[in-house]
Order: structure tokens, then sequence, then C-alpha cells
């Protein structure tokens, strides 16, 4: 059996001899090292240069660079704060903070407010209803057709066309519409509804993990149980024992009229009303035809199959079309999200003042312009990298996993 000869195809594969690194022009990797060093070099050069010239200019200029004005009084009056502020004490720092958490403020409520009346349009244009598909329809086209700034100067305007307080519209108790803005009631936050908020985190994430219990039963033996009654066990009724344990106090400062203007509630400006206002309608004009993409990516043997077995219309849409559309739908909905976070900065066309109105005004008392526009870029950083990864988790979970 010495002699036997072993056939090539059945002996193991060799790697072949990797080939050393040659100094020549020819190679491959030796070119692409040195482009990536010259153009990293130029970067490298550029920026010395630009760093060099504004030095050059700020000290021409005397012009104090550096991030200590923060610390020094603003002086800024701020029309409308999510947290206490007194210009005559308190800082640029925290004036900027205030325009930070206005800009969040915007982007939170409008993210989710044009998500949802863009997927109720969406759905809609392909509403079997004539009536319905076409109004949507128009409403789509006319107001991506219309730029954006005029649209927040039209909604600042009809805002401002709204009746004095003596004359406020009172369409429920304790609401007012005027051209002060919306006086609604406030719920005195104490430190009970801390401890709630806490339980309904908890109760969060108990239900997170009953409803993949309940996934991993259903692939086992085929009956998932409910996951419902657990939910509203652990997402009501855990949070209000806990508001309950500690006394359950509740009290609400209703608006009063005063004067000239409304004393007490809560105060959802002009301001923030035009500008949340026409960053939904806009976006969400966008996200309607992003939605009805989605949908009709979904092979029409989907509903087919679904109707053939006895299913509704709406079930299918919610149990089997839309699961599947949001492969498609997410990532160009980070877009719309994005873009809705940064037109915010239009604020400044109607008086909110968000980071960039107040960063402007710092920067023209202080004469700290690089760092207030410094400033500006990083919040917007910021906040798109944190809209990105959470996308980005949410679609890569969704995605299909191939076994």
């Amino acid at each position: 059996m010495s002699g036997a000869v072993i056939d090539p195809r059945h002996s193991p594969m060799r790697a072949a001899p990797k080939k050393g690194l040659s100094l020549s022009w020819s190679d491959p990797r030796f070119r692409n090292i040195v482009w990536q060093v010259v153009i990293l070099g130029a970067i490298a050069a550029l920026v010395w240069y630009l760093v060099q010239n504004t030095n050059r200019n700020l000290a021409a200029r005397r012009i104090a660079t550096g991030f200590g004005f923060l610390g020094r009084t603003a002086g800024i009056p701020i029309g409308e704060a999510l947290i206490d502020y007194d210009p005559s004490i308190n800082t640029y720092g925290r004036a900027l903070l205030i325009g930070l958490l206005n800009t969040l403020k915007v982007a939170v409520v409008g993210v989710v407010l044009a998500t949802i009346l863009g997927t109720l349009l969406g759905v809609a244009r392909l509403s079997k209803n004539w009536l319905i598909a076409r109004i949507s329809a128009i409403y789509v086209e006319v107001i991506r057709d219309i730029p954006l700034l005029l649209q927040l100067l039209f909604w600042y305007t009809a805002l401002q066309g709204l009746p004095a307080p003596r004359n406020a519209a009172h369409p429920l108790p304790g609401v007012f519409l005027s051209n002060r803005g919306i006086k609604i009631p406030l719920v005195e936050w104490e430190g009970p509804f801390w401890w709630a908020l806490a339980a309904l985190a908890l109760g969060l994430i108990g239900t997170m993990a009953w409803s993949r219990s309940a996934t991993q039963q259903q692939e086992a033996t085929g009956v998932r149980p409910k996951v419902w009654p657990v939910a509203l066990a652990l997402l009501v009724g855990f949070p209000v024992l806990v508001w309950g344990a500690l006394g359950a106090p509740f009290e609400v400062e209703m608006p009063v009229l005063r004067g000239f203007n409304f004393v007490g509630g809560a105060t959802l400006s002009p301001e923030y009303g035009a500008l949340t206002l026409g960053l939904v309608v806009y976006t969400s004009s966008y996200v309607a035809e992003i939605v009805r993409s989605g949908i009709l990516a979904v092979p029409t043997g989907q509903w087919e199959a679904a109707g053939a077995i006895g299913l509704r219309p709406g079930t299918v849409l919610r149990q089997i079309v839309l699961p599947q559309a949001l492969r498609v739908i997410i990532p160009p909905m980070t877009s719309q999200y994005l873009n809705l976070t940064k037109n915010s900065s239009l604020a400044v066309a109607i008086g909110y003042q968000d980071i960039v109105s107040i960063a402007n005004t710092t920067l023209n008392q202080t004469g700290q312009a690089i760092e207030g526009i410094a400033a500006i870029m990083l919040v917007y950083l910021v906040i798109s990298l944190s809209i990105s990864f959470l996308m980005n988790w949410y679609n890569a979970r969704i995605a299909l996993v191939e076994r």
C-alpha cells in the first residue's frame, strides 16, 4: 500500500501562499498604502492650516476663545422652558440646555405624531373607498409641493389670528384657545408619580420578557399564551397600585382668566404649536408615501392567502402585511425622522427658542461664534446619531434570519 497514489481531489485543500508586500508601484497593496498616507496627510495639513489661520485672526481681533463663557450670567429672556430659568441668575450653559430641551420637545412629539398621521394617510391611499383614497392623495401631493418655511409661517399666522384671552374659545373644560396659546389643565407632579413611573418601566420590561417567553412556548408547543392580560396588569395595574400605596396624590391646576391673560395650568405657545404642527403635517406626507410603498412591496399572495382562511382585511393588514412591510419602511423612515429633527432649526423664523435661536443670541452677545456654531453642530450630531442607532437596532431586530 506504500505505493498507492492519493487522488488529489480527496486531498485536503491547501491555502495559497501569501505574497509578501513589495515596495514597488506595481504592487496594488503598496499603492493603496501610499495613497492613504498621502490623503490623510493632506487632510491633517488642511486642518492644521485652518486652525492656525483661525487662531491668528482671533488673536488679531482680540477675541477670546474657549467655552468659559458658559459659566457667565446669560441675561437672555426665554419665553418657555422645561426647567427653571432666571436670566438675571442663570448662565449661558443653562440657557443652551433649555434650547436643547426645547428642540427635543419638538423632535420627539413631531416624530410620534408624524408617524401616526403618515401611517394613516399611507393606508388611506390604498383604500378601496374612492373618496378617501383621492383625499389622501391630494393631501400628500399638495403638502409635499409647498416649502416647509411657508407652511410654518401659515400655521403661525393662523394661530396668531385666534381671539384674545378674554374671548378665548372654550371647547373643553379647562381648555382655552387664544392668541396667547393653548391653555390646558396641569397635574402637579409629586414624588409618588416618580415611583409610579419607575413601576411602569419595570412593567414594560416584564411585559417584554413575558412576550418573548410566550413566543418561545408557541414555537415549542404551537399554542401561544395570552399576552394582553399580563401586559394590562404590569403596565396599568402595577403603576396604579404603587401610586395608590403612596397616597394617590392627584391635584390639577386649572387655568383661570385674570386680567388680560390666563394664570395657572400649562401653556402650549403659538410658536411651539405652529412649529410642531408644520413639521408634523409636512413630514407626514413623506411618511405616507413610505408606508404606501412598503405595503405595496408585500406580495399580493399574502393578502390572498390570508383572505382564503377567512381573515378580515384589517387583521391581515395589522398581523401579516405591516410586519413584513416594516423591513422596507424602516430605512427610509429613519431619513424622515432625521429630516424632521434638522428642520426644527427653522424655528428661528417664527420666534420659537430652540437650540439654534438661543445659540445665535449667545454668540451675538459673547462674540464666541465658533463655539456657538460648534455647540449647534454637536447637538444635532448627537441627536441624529442617536436616532440612527435606535432605528438601525430596530431594523436589525425585525430583519429576516436565514436558517
